[in-house]
């Protein structure tokens, strides 16, 4: 009688394993125990990054903002307090794509805030 084993399912396995290993550098790319730890961090690390990406964007947009803003003789806060008197509806991501590719129309929206904060 011969033993029974599970190498199928094993092979498949530890195949998937170090698929998901291509890239790595040294041992943890081609012994399994040590890629499982490797990938086990990679992806925790990936889950981490997905999150984090978004404040990273929405910093970016508010740097851009601000700068497009402060060309126009504005501050960031007085300009954004100035938007939603306004009624604007604008999110951070288009204003800063205003910003970069269009400085004219940013330009426009600049002084309707500004027109909103003066007094009436």
């Amino acid at each position: 009688m011969t033993r029974s084993t599970n190498a199928v399912a094993v092979r498949r396995s530890r195949k998937r394993l170090l698929k998901l290993a291509k890239g790595f550098v040294g041992d943890r790319k081609n012994h399994p125990r040590l890629t499982a730890d490797a990938v086990m961090s990679a992806l925790n690390f990936n889950y981490e990054h997905r999150k984090k990406k978004k404040g990273d964007f929405r910093r970016l947009w508010i740097m851009r903002i601000a700068v497009g803003a402060k060309i126009h003789g504005i501050s960031y806060s007085k300009f954004l307090n100035g938007l939603k008197k306004a009624g604007s509806t604008l999110n951070r991501k288009m204003l800063a794509e205003l910003a970069i590719h269009d400085p004219e129309a940013f330009g426009l929206v600049v002084d309707q805030a500004k027109k909103a904060l003066q007094p009436v």
